[in-house]
């Protein structure tokens, strides 16, 4: 029952421009100032750009918006915990990436469900196959994570079979239609509430779509016309659809057009500087020249995501070191939610414009996509790099993290379903006390003021 020693989460990050006693005599109201500026910049970023590109792929592609949260809208919005994973496998070679991935995994089912219902005007209608599968796949994904990391290795076939698990996920999104199709007629006496509330789902809302306030909106989907490997998806339905997009794009105004409202204008000047880079640096895929350019608009934005995510978690390890938060307090909490920002933002904006299948396969199938993040590396070092033997890990407090994680995927699935499959701020609320609730018990067990596993920063 020894002390566990970790390292500072400092350590993993460059030294700050202020001295610690020039951030306690007043310094540190900069970095709150760079904090503030970069969840402004991360909103910029989906709103402008990821998800229009987002759009026009899923268009492409013909999938439904569960489908398209679960794949490209997670993969895109996770790329900081991808970038995490690998500087902790090659860089650090600490257990950076599997503490930042397990521990933020809490706060992307509890805390950005909680900012989807709270933060959202429009109540959102949900369906039931998309949240069962996406839930079933991280339980069998986390089992996978913690069962590999329970005797402290990591062998190249455990990590290969993250990897397998992955493809099975991504293959059974291939053929999401024909499957909701075949298990909806199968339980339908049981199921009868869940699909009337799918249909009216897809009847009600856009797949992303950006709206104009005269302007036209992207042709509807909803989840029996489209599929990856549909029949029904032909090239004549494929050239409407995109000739939707060409008369969005026309008359899209451009990012430089100063608001009329007085609170938007302050925001927008003191955007102006962010705009001004992001506009030189990614393609407008909404205007009709850089229509074309959608998948290098989603990779660098995706790209620009993980810089301004990086800045982020930088400033905040500084401040709460400046401020005497512990590292195990700061890691559960501030790190957690800095982290997780592109998720938030990405599902809040998609929720406001009631597309709760998208906000809710994004929460639950990035956390899936952050399972993969750890395997990559781990199968590139273990297979390649170093083959002589497996990567040594840390799995102090693997049955606690384990049980916390199960329960909370449980109790996503639950609420949702005893809220009448919708998001709104009653689901919000409840979301948001359980997530306080697991925060503070997670908290006092890093302590050890519960349980027998109380740690220190290295060298205090």
């Amino acid at each position: 029952n020894g002390t566990r020693c970790v390292l500072s989460s400092l350590s993993e990050f460059p030294e700050g421009f202020f001295t610690p006693q020039e951030r306690k005599d007043g310094g540190i109201v900069i970095y709150f100032i760079i904090i503030l500026y970069m969840f402004l910049a991360v909103s910029i970023v989906c709103d402008d750009y990821f998800l229009p590109s987002l759009e026009i792929i899923s268009e492409c592609l013909g999938l439904s918006q569960d489908v398209a949260g679960a794949t490209f809208m997670a993969a895109g919005s996770s790329a900081p915990e991808l970038v995490t994973a690998f500087l902790g496998a090659f860089v650090t070679k600490g257990d950076i990436g599997i503490s930042t991935i397990l521990g933020s995994a809490i706060y992307n089912l509890l805390g950005i469900s909680a900012a989807c219902g709270l933060f959202s005007s429009v109540v959102s209608r949900l369906s039931c196959w998309p949240l069962f599968r996406d839930c079933l796949a991280y339980t069998i994904s986390a089992a996978a994570v913690l069962g590999m990391i329970s005797d402290n290795r990591i062998y190249w076939y455990e990590s290969a079979s993250l990897l397998l698990i992955y493809g099975c996920y991504i293959l059974v999104l291939c053929f999401d239609i024909k499957i909701n199709q075949y298990l909806m007629k199968k339980f339908s006496p049981c199921c009868t509430c869940f699909t009337k509330a799918m249909e009216e789902n897809a009847e009600q809302q856009p797949l992303v779509g950006w709206r104009e306030e005269s302007g036209p909106l992207i042709r509807q989907q909803s989840r029996t016309d489209s599929g990856i490997f549909q029949d029904e998806l032909d090239y004549s339905q494929l050239s409407t659809s995109l000739h939707g997009l060409d008369e969005i794009s026309e008359d899209h105004p451009n990012v430089f057009t100063m608001p009329e409202a007085d609170m938007k204008r302050i925001l927008w000047v003191l955007s102006l500087p962010i705009i001004t880079l992001l506009y030189l640096t990614i393609p407008d895929c909404r205007r009709q020249f850089w229509r074309n350019w959608f998948m290098v608009t989603f990779l660098i934005s995706a790209a620009w995501i993980s810089a301004i995510t990086y800045v982020l978690v930088w400033m905040v390890t500084i401040a709460g070191e400046t401020l005497g938060i512990p590292e195990s307090v700061m890691g559960l909490t501030l790190l957690a939610a800095g982290t997780s920002v592109p998720d938030t933002v990405a599902s809040v904006l998609v929720a406001r414009k009631g597309n709760g299948d998208m906000a809710m396969s994004n929460i639950v199938g990035s956390n899936v996509f952050d399972m993969l993040c750890l395997g990559i590396p781990w199968f590139i070092k273990t297979a390649f790099i170093n083959t002589s033997g497996p990567i040594e890990v840390n799995s102090n407090g693997l049955t606690y993290t384990a049980i916390s994680l199960i329960c909370s995927v449980s109790f996503i699935f639950l609420a949702v379903h005893l809220n009448g499959w919708k998001i709104d701020r009653r689901l919000g609320t409840i979301c948001l006390v359980l997530y306080l609730i697991s925060t503070v018990l997670s908290i006092l067990y890093e302590l050890g003021i519960i349980g027998n596993n109380p740690t220190r920063v290295c060298g205090d």
